[in-house]
């Protein structure tokens, strides 16, 4: 996988209307979950490890990585999104490859198809321990474009 900082960065304007929508996420905040990168139809969510997103044998718990695997898809698709709009996940399915270990996980939402109404995003997670990567969960997703509400 290449190395974030080396990817092509969203403008600054995207990058805020990005890191807003993600900063009032509750369920994020509550994880942990930070924000590595936001590119054009690309963000990167990682969640460091701790006792609150593991399982009973230690591993990420598959409700944790599901999590920042769907919002990292969403908010990938939400960067090609017209400034009016919003996102919500139609549907998802994720495959668990491996157990998630690490000292972090790393989610990568990737838009694969950017449509009118739907768009199509591959999310992969993958376990990091000591800088070193391995695909632990991967899947695709369906997201919807919507009006936003007005005030």
């Amino acid at each position: 996988m290449e190395d974030p900082t080396q990817q092509e960065q969203a403008s600054p304007e995207v990058q805020a209307r990005i890191r807003a929508g993600f900063d009032s996420q509750g369920l994020m905040g509550h994880l942990g979950a930070r924000m590595t990168h936001i590119g054009p139809g690309c963000v990167h969510i990682a969640l460091p490890s701790r006792p609150e997103v593991t399982q009973q044998h230690g591993y990420f718990h598959a409700g944790a990585t599901s999590a920042i695997a769907d919002t990292a898809g969403g908010y990938a698709a939400f960067t090609l999104f017209p400034e009016n709009t919003e996102v919500l996940t139609v549907e998802y399915k994720i495959n668990l490859l491996a157990p998630a270990v690490g000292d972090r996980i790393e989610a990568v939402g990737t838009v694969l198809k950017s449509g009118r109404t739907l768009t199509v995003c591959k999310l992969e997670v993958f376990g990091v321990q000591d800088g070193r990567r391995k695909l632990v969960a991967n899947g695709q997703q369906t997201l919807i474009r919507v009006d936003r509400p007005a005030p």
